[in-house]
């Protein structure tokens, strides 16, 4: 099939890199200029770059709503258009001019997460799995039919980081997969039971702040979910930001206040944490790697000289 790709960042790059090695001809790319936002200068890889390496026309949009791109759309005369973290909204005129209409390549098990970094939100809120899903593009962000979809678990050590490598790898077979199935004459596909649905917005700062009243699960989960080289999860201490880079759930159970720094355990330091642990039944959230307001990373008992005092979600 000839194929117009819309894609930005290395979700973007995985597919074209699929689509240029497959059996499919890929006549024009459609991506994103370079961005300063902090989430979207990581996995970074250049979809212009390897789009020109290989010959095929590239346009630069941050939104496809011109009439210039347009007419090169038609111009292109694609029978599908393949869309990987494509970030604003794509317009009914663009997604149905293809024969066979959109294909969008989503990085969530839909129709749970859609919209933004489902990876990172899916592991603060404990899902078991991931995964990619293919889905034909309708008027409803991530809403279509489902055409191919690859989960892959979650494990209990799994930062962010590992999810992010565990499904990119899936984007070449579930995109190719896809792509097979509509190229074969298939036009019937799974339907997104909407009741499941849940959509998701960017991650911002605001969203790395550690609120010491969450159960220390939750924080752990946190922990891990603002690996580098995401923003760490933070809070303060003494008035001054302290990014928190490694933690675990504590086996002894410690009441008190949420934030109070409490005690030592094997390679951590315990910190209170949950809405019940007055009741004396949370567990508390060790840390054991922190790095400071002036860049310095060292084990969290070598920079809480002594228990005591608190850790705050503002200064």
């Amino acid at each position: 099939m000839r194929v117009v790709m819309f894609g930005y960042q290395t979700w973007g790059h995985r597919t074209l890199q699929a689509l240029l090695e497959s059996e499919h001809d890929v006549v024009l790319v459609v991506t994103h200029p370079k961005s300063e936002h902090a989430y979207e200068k990581i996995w970074s890889d250049s979809v212009a770059d390897l789009a020109e390496e290989h010959g095929v026309p590239v346009l630069i949009r941050n939104r496809p709503d011109d009439e210039e791109l347009f007419e090169r759309l038609k111009e292109a005369d694609p029978d599908i258009i393949v869309a990987n973290n494509w970030r604003t909204w794509i317009p009914p005129r663009i997604f149905g001019l293809p024969r066979h209409g959109t294909l969008n390549v989503h990085d969530s098990l839909l129709p749970k997460y859609a919209g933004f970094s489902p990876l990172i939100w899916a592991l603060i809120n404990g899902e078991p799995e991931v995964g990619v899903t293919a889905h034909m593009m309708n008027d409803e962000l991530d809403a279509g039919d489902i055409v191919r979809q690859e989960a892959v678990p979650v494990g209990p050590a799994d930062t962010a980081t590992d999810l992010f490598h565990k499904t990119v790898d899936l984007i070449a077979p579930v995109t190719i997969g896809a792509l097979g199935l509509i190229a074969s004459g298939q036009t019937e596909f799974t339907r997104q039971d909407r009741s499941q649905a849940s959509f998701f917005h960017k991650r911002a700062d605001e969203d790395s702040r550690i609120d010491w009243s969450w159960p220390a699960e939750d924080l752990e989960r946190l922990v891990r979910a603002q690996s580098e080289p995401y923003p760490s999860a933070y809070t303060f201490h003494r008035g001054k930001r302290l990014d928190v880079l490694a933690s675990f759930v504590s086996e002894g159970r410690y009441g008190g206040t949420p934030g109070r720094i409490f005690y030592r355990e094997g390679d951590g330091v315990v910190i209170v944490a949950g809405a019940d642990a007055r009741t004396g039944r949370n567990h508390g959230l060790a840390i054991t790697r922190v790095r400071t307001e002036d860049g310095r990373e060292l084990p969290a008992a070598e920079y809480f000289t002594s228990m005591g005092g608190y850790l705050t979600t503002r200064p």
